[in-house]
């Protein structure tokens, strides 16, 4: 962050500075109305933030990546995620319609360019909406690259589950039928689309749960608590269903497309935060995307997982921000 007075400011005054500047819903055709907010400084550099997911939505905490000082920075909730209306709606819900949704936003704010910031599903939308528009992009930051490809999320699931949390893979497995054991992740995603809340209410929970596993360096559970999965009472996650609709259908791109368009990257400037022990977007992806993207550079977190909040990452996202912005 720039130099301030954020470490004698009340804690009221802290609050203000993060404030949103506007909020707004913006209809962007289909049916879809996504929530969109700015926070920082009118006429400062512009940024823009993406959420993981696909389907979780910005949070407050967001705001905090960008310096308000310096920084006009846009969070909006992706369509049918977070407070964006309908919420969970999936018909015309593809990546292509996001990229069109931030050229949407980007054009109503009047930004020529803008520094594009995101993490996990957040950074895929990031380089493909990059590699679409990069006459638009500033610089890019990432956090846990994942690049939307079926390999990645059979390593998450199908190799780094059973290899790191074997008792956690039996409960995962345990909820399918010995024939969808075969093909688990086809079988989850056809289970959470389901119609039925006997079906999907289950699938959804155990999904979410062991994602969340995965996802975190020391999670507090490594099983999943199947009372709770067959619990209705609990409520319905959301992120899993727009998973389900988007890793179902390869992320609405085609195979292998980001890194074989990475040459569209050349000279956009970008930082590559990584966790060291990211169960579900591991350095290799980093690693593989950063060889064909020489303008970028990485930073390992070394004691740090997948989650924003495992220790060193947000310090080091907020880092690679003000770096990037600063160019």
């Amino acid at each position: 962050m720039g130099p301030d007075t954020a470490d004698v400011a009340t804690p009221e005054q802290r609050a203000a500075r993060f404030a949103p500047l506007s909020v707004r819903y913006m209809n962007v055709g289909d049916g879809h109305e996504i929530y969109v907010e700015t926070v920082g400084r009118a006429g400062g550099l512009p940024a823009v933030y993406l959420h993981g997911g696909p389907g979780s939505g910005c949070q407050p905490d967001h705001r905090r990546l960008f310096d308000p000082s310096r920084l006009h920075a846009v969070l909006f909730d992706q369509r049918g995620a977070g407070r964006s209306r309908p919420k969970g709606l999936r018909e015309a819900n593809t990546l292509p319609h996001l990229i069109a949704d931030m050229e949407s936003i980007r054009e109503s704010l009047g930004f020529d360019k803008w520094l594009v910031v995101g993490g996990s599903w957040g950074a895929t939308l990031a380089l493909a909406y990059a590699q679409a528009h990069p006459e638009r992009v500033s610089g890019i930051v990432l956090r846990a690259t994942f690049l939307g490809t079926r390999a990645e999320l059979e390593g998450a699931f199908l190799e780094n589950l059973p290899r790191f949390y074997p008792e956690l893979n039996d409960d995962f497995l345990g909820l399918l039928s010995p024939p969808e054991r075969v093909q688990p992740l086809d079988a989850y995603w056809q289970r959470i689309l389901d119609l039925d809340p006997a079906i999907h209410g289950p699938a959804s929970r155990a999904w979410h749960d062991a994602e969340r596993i995965l996802s975190e360096h020391k999670p507090s559970k490594t099983r999943l608590d199947l009372a709770a999965v067959n619990n209705d009472a609990r409520g319905l996650p959301s992120t899993p269903f727009m998973e389900a609709h988007y890793f179902r259908n390869g992320c609405f791109m085609n195979p292998g497309q980001i890194l074989e368009n990475a040459k569209k990257l050349s000279g956009i400037r970008g930082v590559v935060v990584q966790g060291r022990y990211d169960l579900l977007c591991p350095p290799s992806t980093a690693h593989a995307l950063l060889t064909r993207w020489p303008d970028a550079r990485l930073r390992m977190v070394e004691t740090a997982g997948h989650s924003l909040y495992d220790p060193g990452v947000r310090e080091a996202v907020v880092a690679a921000i003000e770096d990037v912005s600063r160019v």
